[in-house]
């Protein structure tokens, strides 16, 4: 029964052949009776109204299963069948015939039967109308035409089935309100199969039935007319053009779907963003007021900050996802969606940037409050520093290392006060980021926490201030100690310079005031110069004393001895001792010049008719008695109150000197005698 068909041929009167090949196995005459039918729907009114010729193959079945089917065919289709050919094997039936004759059963059957054999069949039917099974030429593959046939059912079922569904979607997407309009879509949005698949089997149809081509074995290819009435072509472009109109209307409502799915899911991803910023996200800023009271208490803000942030990225990235699609349904959305979109994007944004603007806010807030915690600890460091420099007792060694550290004291100082100058700076810029946090605060009342804040910024920055003002005064106070200690060290570098001094004046005077002057005259004017050397002599010893008195004074308000002075005051008094002892010497051999050389002047001067002048012989004595003092002086050393002795000059000078003496005594003794001669040739005359 499988190959129960219409084969495409015609008879004489272009009525459609239809042939039942029978074989030697059982014959189901209900399944026989609905292939029939079946094949009997698939010519057009117009086919049928010519009848059908049926060819019953007989060769391979017996008798009285083609009996059975010939009457079949009375009750299914006795109208349209005008000629039935029965395929009698090459052994016939005689006996069986002679039993029933068909063409008595005419009138009673309705159609013509007659017993024909296969290679006579062609007086009923043109060869050509017949496949090679009968004799004849048309080509026919039945598979073929059967695969052709299940692919138009196929389509045909789901074209029809699915313009159904398709027109039933459409029509409801036709509907007055907007929510009738979607109920009806929502249920029957998806059709059961896919239209682009539906119509690409028509269109592959159309196709095979428009070329007229049967695969058949020999490949070749022959007109049928089953192309355009059996498989029926202008029903499939029908369906096509009602498929293809469906469908464009489907997409429509597709795409409005998509598009109105589309915008409610942005609605819906846009209030997640905004609840979530407006919730969630600003809960977590209303918690965060603190600046921390130290570098890590900072720190760990910051941290807690970051996270934070972190937590807010992913919601800025959905932001700018939505943005982005938002802005692509603007350059090509509807004029009705415009208003809608622009108002969601408009939300988004403002949402949006006014949680990273708190965001910002409160980062910089937090990096403004770790500066200024960084200034303060260096600064409280600066400060440490300076106070353990000034609990450190000085003990300089001279006057230049006090000078430098008291330089150092200064720069530190100063880096202080620069420190200072930048934690109020930092901390006035924090003090104003804090003022304007209220601005951010949506309602809620941060003046408790603003004023913790507050208070701890000035509070650091008012104990700084009383740090370094107390650092200050004790800096005043070192300093003063240090300049003091300069002057102390200055008095008794000055008080040994004097000592110094001295000593090269006892030693000029020693070895360079030897002369006792040629006559009366120039040893006055040495004995002047004299006195004066003595006058700078005992300038440098007073002075040397009030530096020793000034050294004293220090070291009693330093609170410290001296470590020069007790040996240069003893120094001063032993120099002096000994500049006065060799300035009295000098003194009374310049005075005993003196009067040596006025006496002796005098009497050389005196002339020799005056002898009367001279009649005491005790001025001549007089002189020769200085005269002998004075170079017994010479010869005689200065002993100093130590016992010591030192002497004037060099032998040689001493000799020198002496020796100008004795020639002045010679010249008064020769003046001596001179004028005693008249006096002892007057009594022989």
């Amino acid at each position: 029964l499988l190959f129960l068909s219409e084969t495409g041929g015609k008879d004489r009167r272009s009525g459609l052949i239809l042939t039942i090949p029978l074989c030697l196995e059982q014959t189901s005459m209900d399944e026989l009776s609905v292939t029939l039918d079946y094949l009997l729907s698939i010519p057009s009114e117009k086919c049928k109204a010519r009848g059908f010729t049926v060819i019953v193959d007989g060769r391979k079945s017996q008798w009285n299963v083609v009996k059975t089917v010939v009457l079949m065919l009375q009750n299914v289709v006795p109208a349209e069948v005008s000629l039935v050919c029965v395929v009698k094997p090459d052994e016939f039936w005689d006996k069986k015939v002679t039993h029933f004759c068909f063409w008595k059963e005419k009138d009673r059957l309705g159609f013509e039967v007659i017993l024909v054999s296969a290679n006579k069949l062609t007086r009923y039917i043109e060869p050509c109308q017949l496949t090679e099974d009968f004799g004849g030429t048309l080509t026919y593959d039945h598979m073929d035409w059967l695969n052709k046939r299940l692919v138009f059912e196929k389509f045909t079922k789901e074209s029809t089935s699915l313009l159904d569904e398709l027109a039933l979607i459409n029509n409801g997407s036709d509907k007055g309100t907007q929510q009738e309009r979607e109920r009806s879509i929502d249920l029957n949005f998806l059709p059961s199969v896919d239209p682009e698949t539906v119509l690409q089997t028509g269109h592959e149809l159309l196709s095979e039935l428009q070329q007229r081509r049967f695969n058949g074995s020999d490949g070749g290819v022959s007109w049928s007319p089953m192309d355009d009435e059996l498989l029926a072509q202008p029903q499939v472009m029908k369906l096509l053009d009602s498929l293809r109109e469906q469908y464009t209307r489907y997409q429509e409502v597709c795409r409005q779907r998509s598009k109105r799915t589309q915008l409610e899911e942005i609605q819906q991803k846009v209030m997640q963003v905004v609840n979530w910023l407006e919730g969630p996200g600003s809960e977590q800023l209303r918690t965060q007021w603190g600046i921390g009271d130290s570098i890590r208490a900072s720190q760990a803000l910051q941290q807690k900050h970051e996270e934070i942030e972190s937590q807010h990225s992913e919601w800025f990235a959905v932001y700018v996802e939505l943005n982005q699609q938002i802005a692509a349904l603007l350059n090509a959305g509807d004029e009705e969606d415009l208003v809608e979109l622009k108002a969601l994007q408009q939300q988004l944004s403002d949402v949006c940037y006014r949680q990273a603007s708190q965001l910002e806010f409160r980062q910089n807030l937090l990096q403004a409050a770790l500066e200024f915690h960084s200034v303060a600890q260096d600064l409280s460091q600066q400060l440490d520093g300076l106070l353990g420099m000034l609990c450190v007792d000085v003990a300089p060694a001279d006057g230049a290392s006090i000078q430098q550290t008291l330089k150092l004291l200064e720069e530190k100082l100063k880096s202080v006060d620069l420190g200072l100058q930048g934690l109020r700076e930092k901390g006035q810029s924090l003090l104003d980021q804090i003022s304007n946090q209220a601005s951010w605060a949506y309602g809620k009342d941060v003046t408790i926490e603003n004023k913790e804040n507050v208070d701890h910024i000035q509070g650091v920055m008012e104990d700084m201030q009383l740090r370094k003002q107390r650092c200050e005064d004790m800096v005043d106070v070192r300093r003063l100690k240090m300049l003091q200690m300069v002057q102390l060290f200055k008095c008794e570098e000055d008080a040994a310079q004097a000592v110094e001094w001295l000593s090269e004046l006892l030693d000029a005077l020693l070895k360079t005031h030897i002369r006792l002057g040629d006559d009366a005259q120039e040893t006055k004017v040495l004995l002047e110069k004299h006195r004066k050397f003595v006058d700078v002599a005992q300038s440098t010893y007073d002075y040397g004393r009030q530096l020793l008195q000034a050294t004293v004074v220090l070291c009693q308000s330093l609170r410290c001895t001296s470590r020069s002075s007790g040996d240069t005051l003893p120094r001063l008094n032993r120099v002096w001792k000994q500049f006065t002892v060799t300035s009295e010497e000098r003194v009374h051999r310049l005075e005993t010049a003196v009067a040596f050389h006025s006496t002796a002047e005098k009497i050389l001067q005196e002339c020799p008719e005056q002898p009367e002048a001279f009649n005491e012989v005790e001025q001549f004595d007089e002189i020769e008695a200085v005269g002998k003092s004075l170079l017994d002086r010479l010869t005689v050393p200065v002993v100093y109150p130590d016992g010591s002795e030192q002497y004037f000059g060099s032998p040689s000078d001493m000799a020198s000197a002496a020796e100008h003496i004795r020639e002045k005594m010679k010249l008064v003794s020769l003046k001596k005698q001179q004028l005693r001669q008249p006096e002892a040739t007057t009594p022989e005359s």
